[in-house]
Protein backbone atom coordinates (compact mmCIF):
# COMPACT_ATOMS: atom_id res chain seq x y z
CA UNK A 1 0.00 0.00 0.00
CA UNK A 2 2.82 2.43 0.79
CA UNK A 3 4.32 1.94 -2.66
CA UNK A 4 0.95 2.78 -4.28
CA UNK A 5 0.79 6.06 -2.33
CA UNK A 6 4.30 6.95 -3.45
CA UNK A 7 3.39 6.27 -7.08
CA UNK A 8 0.26 8.44 -6.87
CA UNK A 9 2.19 11.41 -5.44
CA UNK A 10 5.53 12.14 -7.10
CA UNK A 11 8.05 13.32 -4.51
CA UNK A 12 8.51 16.68 -6.29
CA UNK A 13 5.00 17.91 -5.44
CA UNK A 14 4.75 20.55 -2.69
CA UNK A 15 2.88 19.63 0.49
CA UNK A 16 -0.04 22.01 -0.25
CA UNK A 17 -0.93 20.20 -3.50
CA UNK A 18 -3.94 17.86 -3.40
CA UNK A 19 -4.24 15.07 -5.98
CA UNK A 20 -7.56 13.32 -6.59
CA UNK A 21 -7.87 9.55 -7.09
CA UNK A 22 -6.85 8.21 -10.49
CA UNK A 23 -5.05 11.41 -11.48
CA UNK A 24 -1.77 10.98 -13.33
CA UNK A 25 0.89 13.70 -13.32
CA UNK A 26 3.69 13.14 -15.82
CA UNK A 27 6.39 15.04 -17.62
CA UNK A 28 10.11 15.70 -17.44
CA UNK A 29 9.48 18.84 -15.39
CA UNK A 30 8.60 16.74 -12.33
CA UNK A 31 12.13 15.42 -11.97
CA UNK A 32 14.04 18.01 -13.99
CA UNK A 33 14.96 21.62 -13.28
CA UNK A 34 11.36 22.91 -13.56
CA UNK A 35 10.10 20.74 -10.67
CA UNK A 36 7.52 23.27 -9.40
CA UNK A 37 10.36 25.76 -8.96
CA UNK A 38 7.92 28.65 -9.50
CA UNK A 39 5.16 27.24 -7.32
CA UNK A 40 5.24 29.57 -4.31
CA UNK A 41 1.64 29.41 -3.09
CA UNK A 42 1.26 29.73 0.65
CA UNK A 43 -2.42 28.77 0.53
CA UNK A 44 -3.42 25.32 1.68
CA UNK A 45 -4.37 23.94 -0.67
CA UNK A 46 -2.60 26.01 -3.28
CA UNK A 47 -3.21 23.52 -6.09
CA UNK A 48 -6.02 20.96 -6.36
CA UNK A 49 -6.31 18.25 -9.00
CA UNK A 50 -9.67 16.52 -9.26
CA UNK A 51 -10.16 12.81 -9.90
CA UNK A 52 -9.05 10.96 -13.04
CA UNK A 53 -7.10 13.81 -14.64
CA UNK A 54 -4.07 13.56 -16.91
CA UNK A 55 -1.60 16.37 -16.32
CA UNK A 56 1.31 15.98 -18.75
CA UNK A 57 4.21 18.43 -18.78
CA UNK A 58 2.23 21.32 -17.27
CA UNK A 59 4.16 24.15 -15.59
CA UNK A 60 2.56 25.81 -12.56
CA UNK A 61 3.87 29.30 -11.82
CA UNK A 62 1.81 30.21 -8.76
CA UNK A 63 2.46 33.23 -6.52
CA UNK A 64 2.20 33.33 -2.73
CA UNK A 65 -1.52 34.25 -2.74
CA UNK A 66 -2.41 32.13 -5.78
CA UNK A 67 -4.64 29.06 -5.96
CA UNK A 68 -5.30 26.74 -8.92
CA UNK A 69 -8.20 24.29 -8.93
CA UNK A 70 -8.67 21.69 -11.67
CA UNK A 71 -11.86 19.61 -11.79
CA UNK A 72 -12.43 15.93 -12.56
CA UNK A 73 -11.59 14.15 -15.84
CA UNK A 74 -9.44 16.98 -17.21
CA UNK A 75 -6.59 16.66 -19.69
CA UNK A 76 -3.82 19.27 -19.78
CA UNK A 77 -0.74 18.83 -21.93
CA UNK A 78 2.34 21.08 -21.78
CA UNK A 79 0.31 24.12 -20.72
CA UNK A 80 1.55 27.05 -18.63
CA UNK A 81 -0.63 28.26 -15.76
CA UNK A 82 0.53 31.56 -14.28
CA UNK A 83 -1.49 32.47 -11.21
CA UNK A 84 -1.35 35.31 -8.70
CA UNK A 85 -4.91 35.09 -7.40
CA UNK A 86 -7.02 32.22 -8.82
CA UNK A 87 -7.46 29.95 -11.81
CA UNK A 88 -10.44 27.57 -11.73
CA UNK A 89 -10.89 24.85 -14.34
CA UNK A 90 -14.11 22.85 -14.37
CA UNK A 91 -14.76 19.18 -15.12
CA UNK A 92 -14.09 17.46 -18.47
CA UNK A 93 -11.85 20.27 -19.75
CA UNK A 94 -9.11 19.65 -22.35
CA UNK A 95 -6.25 22.14 -22.67
CA UNK A 96 -3.83 21.74 -25.57
CA UNK A 97 -0.08 22.06 -25.63
CA UNK A 98 1.57 25.44 -25.16
CA UNK A 99 -1.67 27.08 -23.99
CA UNK A 100 -1.08 29.86 -21.46
CA UNK A 101 -3.57 30.87 -18.78
CA UNK A 102 -2.60 33.99 -16.85
CA UNK A 103 -4.61 35.86 -14.21
CA UNK A 104 -2.48 39.02 -13.81
CA UNK A 105 -0.52 41.68 -15.68
CA UNK A 106 2.54 41.14 -13.42
CA UNK A 107 3.72 44.68 -14.13
CA UNK A 108 1.88 47.99 -13.66
CA UNK A 109 0.61 49.95 -16.66
CA UNK A 110 1.08 53.55 -15.47
CA UNK A 111 4.49 54.92 -16.51
CA UNK A 112 5.73 55.98 -13.04
CA UNK A 113 4.77 52.62 -11.57
CA UNK A 114 6.41 50.79 -14.53
CA UNK A 115 9.68 52.64 -13.88
CA UNK A 116 9.51 51.80 -10.15
CA UNK A 117 8.80 48.17 -11.09
CA UNK A 118 11.76 48.06 -13.48
CA UNK A 119 14.04 49.34 -10.72
CA UNK A 120 12.61 46.81 -8.22
CA UNK A 121 13.23 43.98 -10.73
CA UNK A 122 16.80 45.09 -11.43
CA UNK A 123 19.94 44.36 -9.41
CA UNK A 124 19.70 47.99 -8.24
CA UNK A 125 16.36 47.24 -6.57
CA UNK A 126 17.99 46.03 -3.35
CA UNK A 127 14.76 44.48 -2.06
CA UNK A 128 12.39 47.30 -3.06
CA UNK A 129 8.75 46.33 -3.17
CA UNK A 130 7.07 45.97 -6.54
CA UNK A 131 4.14 48.32 -7.21
CA UNK A 132 0.70 46.67 -7.35
CA UNK A 133 -0.61 45.38 -10.69
CA UNK A 134 -3.98 44.24 -12.06
CA UNK A 135 -5.04 40.67 -11.26
CA UNK A 136 -8.41 38.97 -11.65
CA UNK A 137 -9.44 35.30 -11.50
CA UNK A 138 -9.75 33.16 -14.63
CA UNK A 139 -12.60 30.62 -14.80
CA UNK A 140 -12.94 27.87 -17.38
CA UNK A 141 -16.30 26.13 -17.01
CA UNK A 142 -17.13 22.44 -17.59
CA UNK A 143 -16.70 20.70 -20.95
CA UNK A 144 -14.57 23.44 -22.52
CA UNK A 145 -11.90 22.70 -25.12
CA UNK A 146 -8.88 25.01 -25.17
CA UNK A 147 -6.76 24.43 -28.29
CA UNK A 148 -2.98 24.49 -28.65
CA UNK A 149 -1.15 27.83 -28.30
CA UNK A 150 -4.21 29.58 -26.85
CA UNK A 151 -3.67 32.49 -24.45
CA UNK A 152 -6.35 33.29 -21.87
CA UNK A 153 -5.87 36.59 -20.04
CA UNK A 154 -6.86 37.86 -16.59
CA UNK A 155 -10.51 38.16 -15.61
CA UNK A 156 -11.82 35.94 -18.42
CA UNK A 157 -14.64 33.42 -17.96
CA UNK A 158 -14.84 30.69 -20.60
CA UNK A 159 -18.41 29.36 -20.68
CA UNK A 160 -19.36 25.70 -20.44
CA UNK A 161 -18.94 23.74 -23.65
CA UNK A 162 -16.91 26.46 -25.36
CA UNK A 163 -14.44 25.55 -28.13
CA UNK A 164 -11.41 27.88 -28.28
CA UNK A 165 -9.53 27.39 -31.57
CA UNK A 166 -5.75 27.02 -31.72
CA UNK A 167 -3.77 30.23 -31.33
CA UNK A 168 -6.65 32.36 -30.05
CA UNK A 169 -5.94 35.17 -27.59
CA UNK A 170 -8.95 35.46 -25.27
CA UNK A 171 -9.23 38.79 -23.46
CA UNK A 172 -13.02 38.85 -22.90
CA UNK A 173 -15.61 36.46 -21.51
CA UNK A 174 -16.93 33.79 -23.86
CA UNK A 175 -20.58 32.70 -23.51
CA UNK A 176 -21.33 28.98 -23.04
CA UNK A 177 -21.38 26.71 -26.09
CA UNK A 178 -19.61 29.09 -28.45
CA UNK A 179 -16.64 28.74 -30.80
CA UNK A 180 -13.99 31.47 -30.81
CA UNK A 181 -10.81 32.09 -32.78
CA UNK A 182 -8.31 34.80 -33.64
CA UNK A 183 -6.29 37.53 -31.97
CA UNK A 184 -8.20 39.02 -30.32
CA UNK A 185 -10.58 36.07 -30.09
CA UNK A 186 -13.99 36.63 -31.64
CA UNK A 187 -17.17 34.57 -31.72
CA UNK A 188 -17.54 32.60 -34.94
CA UNK A 189 -20.47 30.33 -34.16
CA UNK A 190 -21.58 27.48 -31.98
CA UNK A 191 -19.12 24.96 -30.54
CA UNK A 192 -18.97 21.74 -32.57
CA UNK A 193 -21.05 18.86 -31.26
CA UNK A 194 -18.98 16.31 -29.38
Amino acid sequence: MASMRAAARPPALPSNVRVGPGTVITGDHLTGPLAFRQFRSERDPGLVFGAHCTIDGVVFNVGREGRVEIGDYCYLQEALLVCEVEIRIGNHVAIGWHATIIDADFHPVAIEARIADAVACSPLGAGRAHPPFARRPVVIEDDAYIGPNVTILKGVRIGAGTFVEAGAVVARDVPPGRRVLGNPARLVGRAPAR
